[in-house]
């Protein structure tokens, strides 16, 4: 069951410099990293401010102004790993029961259409899972929207870099790797970032808006407000996660970040949680050397994982095309003329035929304005032997409406219905209870399987054990179960 929810590692070729970029608001920050036998070298830093907004701007005048910045320093370095602005990101969480791969793999589906309120096609979703001590298992999912990532990706692409990876700089900062629960704060330019890791995984991520003011250039933090965002989390936390949490690290610019400390440990020494400003890393952070006084920011993180082969915990670059589709899309351009040639006369044998089927047809239309006085007269008579004729419908279409539902449901009487509502014939809409979770995927599952029925989409889902489900689907007129 765990493998299942576990981040699938991306394949990449490995790399010996990188440069790791954060994308903060307006700001760009990035460091450019290689890897020297068993160290890390810093090769250059940088932080410039966008005149052009990524999202909104011409991706040509975007890519021009970064590429225009990074001339300037000096940057030569092409691949890069990108921490993009945690208020991107959607985030949902739930329980994971005992199941199966492929149920497991389908409840996460059925949570993210039911806990986010865009389309899950529209997102690029990834997951990170807590296993507790007592095998309970609870999962956190994260998505941002495709339209964003492609946005930024062609961005990159139009200032000659290679993104290799898109990810959340908080996270790279603190991993969920160490056993003990700890929440994480990463003081942004326009936001503050929240994150609570626990037993090998991400329990809560989330930007807090309003918390940074800034006036005149000058950033203000709003403790009260932090504070309050930081008791909702803990208190939405189940009582094994939250019980777990023993310290707080905070990263950021140091004087901002030593305030928000001295603050939250008056507020919450009572509970036996201690602030902790992060200001270098420790030894063996990434397993190698790193150079002295490195930068402690989500940009250096992101790219020193990479090039020390830890593995993203949310991956958000969008795929990439398959190995075919690319040689597909190369020799598709007449490189090759012989495989021209042999198009053009298939193109020209293509077209003899379907010069010989508009002659077929050009005939069957002359013989059928012979006919089609005599074809209209038939067929008012056939309307007016329809119109007395007594009405009835041979196809039976509600029957076999409920004769598929009834066959997709167990007959145990695990999952019943209260309600079908079928509307014009096609649009079926049903509403039930279950006895779990794993009894109700089952159910949607087989009746996918049923002749006649398209796009089964869940409304609604209330409760767990039991829970009440509404769905609906779609039938083809004249189909039989």
């Amino acid at each position: 069951m765990s493998n299942v929810l576990k981040v699938k590692i991306r394949k990449h070729k490995r790399l010996t410099s990188l440069m790791g970029l954060t994308l903060d608001g307006s700001r760009l920050d990035g460091v450019v990293l290689r890897r020297v036998n068993g160290s890390l070298q810093l090769q250059q830093s940088f932080s410039f401010a966008l005149t052009l907004d990524p999202l909104t701007a011409a991706p040509e005048l975007v890519g021009r102004e970064i590429r225009n910045q990074l001339d300037t320093t000096g940057v030569r370095e092409r691949h890069c790993v990108v921490a993009i602005p945690l208020k991107w990101v959607l985030t949902a969480s739930t329980e994971m029961p005992q199941l199966s791969a492929a149920d497991a793999a389908g409840l996460l589906q059925l949570e993210a259409e039911r806990s986010f309120h865009s389309d899950t096609d529209t997102l690029q979703i990834a997951n990170s899972s807590c296993t507790l001590e007592n095998a309970r298992q609870y999962v956190t999912l994260a998505g941002a929207a495709r339209v964003q990532l492609t946005a930024l990706e062609r961005v990159l692409t139009a200032a000659k870099l290679k993104p290799v990876s898109f990810s959340t700089g908080i996270t790279a900062l603190q991993p969920p790797e160490a056993k003990a629960g700890t929440l994480a704060l990463l003081i942004g330019e326009t936001y503050l970032g929240l994150q609570v890791t626990a037993a090998d995984g991400v329990a809560s991520l989330r930007a807090l808006d309003g918390a940074i003011e800034n006036e005149d250039n000058r950033r203000t933090l709003q403790t009260e407000l932090v504070a309050r965002e930081v008791r909702v989390t803990l208190g939405q936390l189940p009582d094994e996660v939250r019980s777990a949490i023993k310290r707080i690290r905070i990263f950021g610019p140091r004087e901002l970040a030593q305030s928000l400390a001295d603050d939250l440990d008056l507020r919450f020494e009572a509970v036996g949680l201690q602030s902790e400003v992060v200001t270098a890393y420790t030894p063996n952070e990434f397993g190698v050397q790193l150079p002295a006084q490195a930068p402690v920011s989500g940009a250096f993180s992101l790219a020193a994982r990479y090039l020390t082969d830890r593995h993203t915990i949310f991956e958000f670059l969008p795929p990439k095309p398959t190995a075919w589709e690319q040689i597909n899309s190369r020799y598709a351009s007449g490189k090759l003329r012989t495989i021209g040639a042999a198009a053009a006369a298939l193109l020209l044998l293509v077209g003899g035929l379907f010069a010989y089927q508009q002659i077929e047809l050009s005939m069957l239309n002359t013989r059928w304005n012979k006919m089609a006085d005599k074809v209209t007269d038939l067929g008012g008579i056939q309307a007016q032997i329809h119109q007395y004729r007594p009405w009835f419908d041979d196809s039976f279409q509600e029957l076999s409406i409920l004769r598929v539902l009834t066959l997709a449901f167990p007959e145990e009487g695990s999952v019943t219905a209260k309600s079908v509502e079928i509307q014009n014939g096609s649009t079926v809409i049903c509403t039930g209870t279950a006895h779990d979770q794993a009894s109700f995927l089952q159910t949607l599952n087989q009746l996918r399987a049923m002749n006649g029925v398209r796009e089964l989409k869940v409304e609604q889902i209330r409760g767990k054990a039991p829970m009440q489900f509404t769905f609906n689907f779609q039938w083809l007129k004249g189909s039989t179960p």
